[in-house]
């Protein structure tokens, strides 16, 4: 498995190697030892794991928690294919608003990490694309918010017919948003060594 950070500070693409044959084709696109060497230290322990299907686009996020309690999310698109979008939410952060686009597809099977504070967003390419998350916290709505996808603090290349759910449609600008402190991230991600 390779790997590679993003240019947003922490985040991960790790790209498996995949063994097609005549039956169909077998990945692993989580790997324990690449994302010890990539990370430092071991995946958080698994507090949930979510599988979210969308038809062609369709816009997700951009979605990200509260820190603490903080998530980190290991995500990749088992079905179809997505754009996928990593922004630095975390004030004080080095790459603060900065962000990264990511092809993510059934085929290759890549993977993402984003630590504690950094926001996702999705758009489907596809007919029922399906993303596959593993969370380092169970899902809460009150710590759970979202940033205005179309903001031009942030700039991402988001096509203006996306289908997106009222919550999103709703969301904050960058400006109006409370964000999680880069300090208080790291401090969550340092204890994911520890357990």
């Amino acid at each position: 498995m390779k790997s590679r950070e993003l240019a947003v500070i922490g985040a991960f693409e790790f790209i498996p190697d995949t063994f097609p044959d005549d039956r169909g084709l077998f990945v692993s696109p989580f790997q324990e030892a690449a994302f010890v060497r990539a990370v430092g230290h071991p995946l958080f322990p698994v507090a949930q794991t979510s599988h979210s299907v969308s038809r062609r686009g369709v816009l997700r996020g951009i979605h990200y928690t509260l820190a603490p309690p903080g998530t980190a999310k290991y995500v990749y698109c088992s079905r179809g294919r997505v754009r996928d979008f990593v922004v630095d939410l975390r004030t004080g952060s080095p790459t603060f608003g900065a962000w990264e686009e990511v092809a993510l597809d059934a085929h290759a099977l890549s993977a993402l990490y984003l630590p504690p504070g950094l926001g996702h967003a999705f758009l489907a390419l596809e007919d029922d694309t399906v993303m596959n998350y593993l969370l380092s916290q169970r899902y809460q709505a009150a710590n759970e918010l979202a940033l205005a996808v179309g903001d031009p603090a942030i700039g991402l290349p988001v096509p203006g017919d996306a289908v997106l759910s009222e919550r999103d449609r709703a969301a904050p600008s960058l400006a109006a948003a409370p964000l999680p402190e880069y300090e208080a991230c790291l401090d969550i991600e340092a204890a994911f060594g520890a357990a």
